[in-house]
């Protein structure tokens, strides 16, 4: 098993170039099930998520070639076996997308219940209930989605009771194939989601909505297969990571590749604290200016287009020196803290009640032996460890490796000190 060693604090300057989005190759490369030639898909980002992704596919029959260097997959989609096995959906959540394309295409599926990062209860119920409403018998037995198409797929009116993006991703690809109309309520609007549903109509889908809270999906459609390559846009999620590691250190960074029209409420939140901004729109860069002081912000975390969740624990951390109380609302998952016990060993001061954590500051965070909890909080201590004065070393960095390409290398190449090393499991 992997972990880093930071040496603190780190002096930034120079140019990064963010990856492909994570959150939106997931979905794309499940739909690939749905076709039945070869798919291509370009700026693929090398990321542990996306193998898994692959060796799930593969134990169905798929067959594929990923050029890591190139960032290019080509998928070709021969089912054998309609089953996502528990062995690789408890690594990931996303496993749970191979659901909508398998019935939508075969009728059946057997798909483990999910697994990723331990952040709090995620359940898949709101899909199982909206699939029923569309003709489809679905039990869950020991461990184990089963879904079978008892007729025809119907197109249904589905509200969510909650957002839920794997569920609008799953239904966007059931109602485009069903007989009939379908109306998705409280739809989530996330830009994996549109990207999704664009890919869709690409291939013959018609439905509007999307990106809003409500979506209309006419059916009975046959998709057509997706001509040329499928792009996959940069990831929202690492940019505003590297936003945090901007303010944080107090470095001037330019964001290469950044699709500035999702950044809405993370530049906003960094604003707040003192953080500066400039568009260079000719060539989709973004450039980070740090302050001398920042201000303390109160801000909770929300469905797209609020503040997301997966910025959470990286804005938490870069309040740390803010001068001033800072408020940290927590509103998706209620398990999504578990950073701050990491953060206090390094000297911050952070308070936690119920779903809300209060951060003062400004403290000057001390290099330490911390452990990473999963994804998103592995950003964060990252952050930490680069901002803190000597050694940090974050173990169980596997979490950091699922959603951020060579996360350690990039760094190095604008300046940080991060060695990865080997340690015993």
């Amino acid at each position: 098993m992997d972990a880093l060693i930071i040496e603190g604090p780190a002096r930034l300057k120079g140019s990064v170039s963010i990856s492909g989005s994570k959150n939106t190759a997931l979905p794309l490369l499940f739909t690939s099930l749905l076709f039945d030639r070869e798919v291509t898909f370009s700026n693929v980002p090398r990321l542990w998520d996306i193998e898994t992704t692959l060796k799930l596919l593969e134990t169905m029959g798929v067959t594929s070639h990923w050029d890591k260097e190139q960032g290019e997959i080509s998928i070709m989609p021969t089912v054998i076996h309609k089953v996502a096995p528990y062995e690789w959906v408890r690594r990931m959540r996303a496993g749970i997308l191979a659901l909508g394309p398998l019935v939508a295409r075969y009728g059946e599926a057997k798909v483990s219940l999910p697994g990723g990062c331990a952040i709090g209860a995620r359940p898949v119920n709101y899909h199982l209930e909206a699939m029923r409403k569309m003709g489809v018998s679905v039990e869950v037995e020991e461990g184990y989605v089963k879904a079978r198409l008892k007729g025809s797929l119907k197109g249904a009116h589905i509200s969510f009771p909650q957002v839920t993006v794997t569920g609008t991703e799953n239904l966007l690809i059931l109602a485009a194939v069903a007989e009939g109309n379908s109306v998705i309520e409280n739809a989530a609007r996330e830009p994996e989601v549109v990207a999704l549903g664009e890919l869709l109509i690409r291939c013959g889908a018609r439905m509007s909505g999307l990106g809003t809270s409500l979506i209309e999906v006419q059916g009975s459609t046959t998709l057509r297969h997706p001509e040329g390559k499928i792009v996959i846009p940069s990831d929202r999620i690492e940019t505003g990571t590297w936003i945090s590691i901007a303010a944080a250190t107090r470095s001037e960074l330019i964001l290469q590749n950044v699709e500035i029209d999702q950044m809405g409420s993370v530049i906003r939140a960094f604003e707040s604290m003192g953080v500066r901004f400039h568009l260079m729109a000719e060539s989709r860069a973004l450039r980070v200016e740090p302050a001398d002081h920042y201000h303390p912000v109160d801000i909770e975390t929300a469905p797209y287009p609020g503040f997301p969740t997966d910025m959470q624990a990286q804005l938490l951390t870069a309040l740390c020196l803010a001068e001033g109380k800072s408020r940290v609302r927590e509103n998706i998952f209620e398990n999504r803290f578990m950073h701050v016990a990491e953060l206090h060993r390094m000297g911050a001061r952070i308070t936690i009640h119920e779903n809300e954590a209060i951060v003062e500051g400004p403290v000057t965070l001390q290099g330490a032996p911390i452990m990473a909890t999963d994804l998103r909080a592995s950003a964060s201590l990252v952050v930490a460890g680069l901002c803190a004065q000597g050694r940090t070393k974050i173990s169980r960095i596997y979490h950091l490796d699922r959603g951020y390409q060579r996360l350690d290398r990039k760094l190095n190449q604008v300046g940080a000190h991060i060695e990865r090393v080997k340690e015993d499991s």
